[in-house]
């Protein structure tokens, strides 16, 4: 399945220079505003150390990972709602991804100038969220008028409907995004069908200077404090170091520069992996002598619709599916050494795909 992040932040935070080192597409990374005016798109491997440890018992002939594909949206200002700067290409960029990754900016350093003069993370995550929150308002209206012509028809599902729509506008004339409006499962249906900005999952970029990599400065202390209610997702990345990560020709010299940063990871592999949380999405892997793949499929999909990932005709066909649990295939060594302990299982339509299964589809069309 394909999954589509945004980058998104005001001018000068750091945004291009991340996504220079998410997919090393080389995107224009300026000191000043709109640098980026297309929104630049490029594809992101996801790292798994479990495809690597397969590959290196099966030896196949090559591996395929899963990947993200992600959008550098140009940067947003005040009055963006209302189409000031790049603000109606920026809001319809947004509407495209399925999450989005909100860098603020963290870092002091006077010769990247800033939008507005002087950092101020909290100011900054507000700013972009009202603009947000304005165009949501806009788009929850017109929702909420369909919903009540639709009710004239008297169904207490169409009533209901409005409820919800009339409780999710109140919220966001509050200036709260609507991720955090507190909903049962019919009004979340309603809010899905909405479709606007602030219910997408998000996570918070805190682009840091290198001193700061590990704990944090007090700037990402007040937009931590500013977030406390809605309990997000953030991470502390140093766009500059990861930067300077991406240009490094092999592995080997990556992880000794992270040894020497006294960190165990690259920012933007912790950055991918919070992306696949947020939108609860796991991994199963098909390993043969032709190639060791990675699968990306939504938590919760079953044994057919995990098949149609890899083609329709697998979907449609669907007999059953022979599952190795990862942690056996390491153990045994090999697919026919797993067979023979008695821990290939065989399941039907109904069985629910695990992260990390291993799996060989039998399908007739």
């Amino acid at each position: 399945m394909g999954l589509k992040c945004g980058i998104v932040g005001l001018p000068n935070v750091g945004k291009s220079t991340l996504f220079n080192a998410l997919t090393s597409a080389k995107a224009l990374a300026a000191n000043y505003p709109f640098a980026t005016k297309e929104p630049n798109i490029g594809m992101i491997t996801v790292p798994d150390p479990r495809l690597d440890e397969l590959a290196k018992l099966v030896n196949p002939q090559r591996i395929v990972p899963t990947t993200v594909e992600i959008l550098d949206i140009a940067g947003l200002i005040k009055g963006a709602s209302k189409g000031e700067g790049l603000g109606n290409q920026f809001l319809g960029n947004i509407r495209e991804v399925d999450a989005i990754i909100h860098v603020v900016r963290c870092f002091e350093n006077e010769n990247v100038v800033h939008v507005d003069g002087n950092v101020d993370p909290v100011r900054d995550m507000e700013i972009i969220d009202l603009e947000l929150i304005l165009k949501d308002m806009d788009t929850a209206e017109k929702r909420l008028d369909k919903y009540k012509k639709q009710a004239k028809s008297g169904s207490k599902e169409d009533l209901r409907a409005v409820d919800h729509a009339e409780r999710i506008l109140k919220h966001l004339e509050g200036e709260k995004p609507a991720r955090t409006v507190d909903l049962d499962d019919e009004g979340k249906a309603v809010l899905r069908e909405m479709m606007l900005l602030t219910s997408k999952p998000i996570v918070f970029v805190c682009n840091v200077d290198e001193d700061s990599i590990l704990t944090g400065n007090e700037h990402t202390r007040r937009l931590e404090a500013a977030l406390a209610g809605e309990n997000p997702e953030i991470i502390y990345v140093s766009a500059g170091i990861e930067a300077e990560i991406a240009e490094l020709e092999s592995k080997e010299e990556r992880d000794e520069f992270l040894t020497e940063l006294g960190l165990k990871e690259a920012g933007v592999n912790r950055l991918i992996r919070a992306s696949y949380h947020l939108l609860d999405l796991i991994t199963y892997f098909t390993a043969g002598e032709k190639e060791v793949r990675a699968w990306t499929i939504t938590r919760g999909t079953k044994a057919p619709g995990a098949a149609g990932v890899i083609h329709s005709d697998f979907e449609k066909g669907f007999i059953r599916a022979e599952v190795i649990k990862y942690k056996d295939f390491l153990q045994y060594g090999s697919e026919a050494a797993v067979k023979e302990a008695g821990k290939m299982a065989v399941e039907g339509k109904e069985y629910v795909v695990e992260d990390g299964d291993i799996m060989h589809f039998r399908f007739n069309v």
